[in-house]
């Protein structure tokens, strides 16, 4: 089984791209089409929406993060397993960092690498043909990304409707959708994007409703015809991090939601076995374990039941004592001393390491992020590169006395200063993990 594929993408966030992409899941989905879904980027929360509407996990491709080789392998094994792959892109089409060629993050380095076509998802709300002028502009911005064609969103009338797709029809793009405005289908969200899938009741009923829009309003029929076999190299499946132990401990619940399917698919095909645990049920890690994770997600929203935890804080200490535990992102936030919630109440936390957090003091931390790691580590040996991204309001509040965990950098490779932590075997930063560089 060969996938053949193409990208969703807009020309810039809010503009609709995943309201689009969950209503075309889940009407493939529907057709009885094998679907394969994927996110340009290092966004961890839409690929849980994906997952629910395909019935298969999606997986991050990221041309900033990840080198060519990962990029491909990742490609490839996607395709291999799937009739339609559908990458949903980040950001507008061509937002990226300023990088080398084809390293940018951007979703048009995709569409670019693996000559997929892109379906433009277009907010035509307070417009009618200047869309045309819009559409015509990201059609001939750079001839290496093909805009296949194009999906009109929230239209106000069938008048407002005709005047754009006229007016567009001159380009010669076939407009593959029109969309509505349904306020009733919009997604919540809080402060780090989306309320998770898992979170939703009624999930299930929320992605009928957008199969529905999508058998309604697309063109299913034109949108599976634009898709297109990908362009892959032929390389060798790797782990983008070497698994930091063969049974590893991953916390896993509402508190810790976010790891890259990346990374546990590269650890399971190294070896290493991985053992759920759930923190907030106050289990512990197996003690068959050789090392624990702790990834990011919403312990400020839990924190008096983390704090209440102490089946958990005491089980971890004792692993801690002798094998590696790392926590990031949110997990870093639990191995501090203390996390402070959104109303200025401090709960302790474990106390593995010195610093403590807040998220009453919020300020937004987001980008992509370079380590140099300074000791080995879970992440790997001393002196490796380490590409990820930070996106937290949570701050630091005090910085306690451990060693310095990594040298960082953002994405253009200006100095950001030391990040994180460690004591012993644990290990800790605010920075996700991605790829080694």
């Amino acid at each position: 089984m060969t996938a053949r594929g193409l990208i969703v993408a807009a020309p810039r966030s809010g503009a609709g791209k995943t309201t689009v992409t969950l209503a075309l899941l889940a009407a493939l989905r529907r057709r009885g089409i094998v679907v394969q879904a994927a996110k340009a980027g290092p966004d961890y929360i839409d690929p849980a929406f994906h997952a629910a509407a395909t019935g298969r996990a999606s997986l991050n491709l990221d041309s900033w993060a990840m080198p060519q080789s990962l990029l491909e392998a990742l490609m490839r094994d996607a395709a291999s397993r799937a009739e339609m792959l559908v990458v949903e892109g980040a950001m507008g089409l061509f937002d990226g960092i300023e990088a080398p060629s084809g390293r940018s993050g951007s979703t048009a380095d995709l569409a670019t690498r693996f000559d997929l076509p892109v379906l433009l998802v277009v907010d035509v709300s307070g417009q009618s043909q200047s869309a045309a002028a819009l559409v015509r502009g990201f059609a001939t911005h750079d001839p290496q990304v093909r805009i296949g064609g194009v999906v009109l969103n929230r239209i106000g009338s069938e008048r407002h409707r005709k005047l754009v797709a006229d007016a567009i029809s001159a380009l010669g793009i076939p407009i593959l959708g029109s969309v509505t405005r349904d306020e009733s289908l919009v997604l919540p969200e809080r402060h780090l994007g989306l309320v998770q899938a898992s979170e939703h009741g009624d999930i299930e009923a929320r992605l009928e409703r957008l199969a529905d829009l999508a058998e309604r309003h697309l063109d299913l029929d034109g949108i599976v015809k634009l898709a297109a076999s990908p362009r892959i190299a032929p390389v060798q499946s790797a782990a983008a991090i070497r698994p930091p132990g063969m049974r590893i401990a991953l916390a896993q619940d509402e508190a810790f939601t976010f790891v890259y399917p990346h990374l546990i698919a590269g650890w399971r095909r190294e070896g290493a076995e991985i053992i759920p645990f759930s923190p907030l049920a106050d289990e512990k890690p197996a003690e068959s374990c050789d090392a624990c994770w702790l990834p990011g997600g919403y312990p400020e929203l839990h924190a008096g039941r983390l704090a209440a935890a102490h089946r958990f804080r005491d089980g971890l200490a004792r692993f801690a004592a002798t094998r590696k535990v790392h926590g990031e992102c949110g997990g870093y936030m639990v191995l501090g001393e203390s996390l402070e919630d959104a109303g200025g109440v401090s709960h302790a936390m474990t106390g593995l390491l010195g610093h403590a957090t807040s998220f009453a003091q919020r300020k937004l931390h987001l980008g992509y992020r370079e380590a140099r790691l300074l000791a080995d580590g879970p992440l790997g040996p001393e002196g490796s590169l380490v590409r990820g991204h930070e996106f937290h309001y949570a701050s630091l509040t005090a910085t306690g006395n451990d060693s310095p965990f990594a040298e960082l950098a953002d994405g253009q490779g200006q100095p950001l200063g030391t990040t994180g932590g460690r004591r012993g075997n644990v290990t800790g930063t605010f920075f996700h993990a991605i790829a080694a560089a």
